[in-house]
């Protein structure tokens, strides 16, 4: 129905060369519960660049995270969308850029959407708290989260935070306050992110319990379009098989590709971690070694650069202090570090325990 409406509204706009604020709250609507599909419509009037937007944005879930960026660069570059929707189109061209890897145009991006105080500024206080992760500050990250509240996406946050301490069960609870909240709005897209975020923290900690946590979040995704998303539960499914055969390598190396073909440098890094708790987990010290070259190279900009120390303190290993992160903990190295190797041997002893 809201897909229906949007574009007869877009037909009108043609039609009668109207302003397009009056579409602003709809335009919101149709890209923030993630069931898209592309518009059909051609309009040849200042609608254009409106039509353009949904169209990068519903096409994004299919195509590389850079032809997303040159038409989100395309329109914003346009200067025909009134203040909400260009605002809306800056937000989600800093969004493409953080997935490419570049940091710095999407903070800036992200500042200004921040700034304004209009209605996608929640979401691009979000997209600093991801940047503050990303570059390794979590107490920042972790004081923005207290302030998003629902519209920053605040529980997800904190997950987002708590995982890279190693502390798995705060983050679990963290994306299931946030599955909840998202359910009590009725935004389905949130609710399959926060899901698939739950089922990939359990599957380091507990197996058998992320096993029904990864089949509800497929159940969640079934009928929506998250790329992302949805390679986050194929990463899980790994990690829950982490330290079992060399099937698992054969997965991730198709998976691989998949990512690559996508465009989405963080989730990359994400399955390199998670290939890195397997090689642990077996004692594979070439496997490790490996890893920890592959994550060095994807994270040789500054993001993320603290998966290689945990890929370190997974296999009991230490690292000379100028080849670490550097990574402003929430409760210093050493707790970390003790939570990382307790994954590995707890998942070690499962193993044992398996018949």
């Amino acid at each position: 129905m809201l897909i229906g409406c949007l574009r007869q509204g877009l037909t009108l706009a043609r039609d009668f060369r109207l302003d397009l604020g009056w579409l602003a709250q709809a335009a919101w609507t149709y890209v923030s519960d993630s069931v898209r599909e592309p518009s059909e419509d051609h309009l040849e009037t200042a609608a254009d660049a409106l039509v353009e937007m949904l169209s990068a944005l519903a096409r994004r879930q299919h195509e590389h995270r850079e032809r997303t960026t040159d038409r989100l660069t395309a329109v914003v570059d346009t200067g025909r969308l009134p203040d909400e929707l260009h605002e809306m189109a800056v937000y989600y061209l800093a969004k493409a850029q953080r997935d490419l890897g570049r940091s710095a145009a999407s903070q800036h991006g992200m500042q200004l959407v921040a700034d304004s105080g209009e209605l996608n500024a929640p979401a691009a206080r979000r997209g600093l708290a991801h940047l503050a992760r990303s570059a390794s500050d979590f107490p920042t990250a972790l004081d923005a989260a207290r302030t998003l509240g629902w519209a920053g996406r605040h529980h997800r946050i904190e997950g987002d935070v708590w995982w890279p301490h190693g502390d798995m069960d705060r983050a679990a609870a963290a994306y299931e306050a946030a599955r909840a909240e998202a359910e009590e709005h009725g935004v389905a897209g949130e609710r399959a992110t926060s899901q698939a975020q739950r089922a990939f923290v359990l599957a380091f900690t507990d197996p058998a319990r992320a096993d029904d946590e990864l089949d509800l979040a497929e159940q969640l995704l079934s009928e929506l379009d998250l790329r992302a998303t949805t390679l986050t539960t194929q990463i899980a499914a790994l990690a829950l098989d982490a330290g079992t055969t060399a099937e698992v390598e054969d997965r991730a190396h198709a998976l691989r590709t998949e990512i690559s073909v996508a465009g989405l440098a963080s989730v990359e890094a994400t399955l390199e971690l998670t290939l890195c708790f397997h090689h642990a987990v077996r004692d594979d010290h070439e496997g490790i070694a490996v890893g920890i070259g592959r994550l060095r190279e994807l994270t040789g900009s500054g993001d993320y650069a603290y998966y290689t120390d945990i890929a370190h303190f997974m296999a009991d290993r230490h690292f000379h202090a100028v080849s670490g992160s550097q990574a402003q903990s929430l409760d210093g190295e050493h707790a970390t570090r003790t939570r990382w190797h307790s994954l590995v041997t707890a998942r070690r002893e499962h193993l044992r325990a398996t018949p």
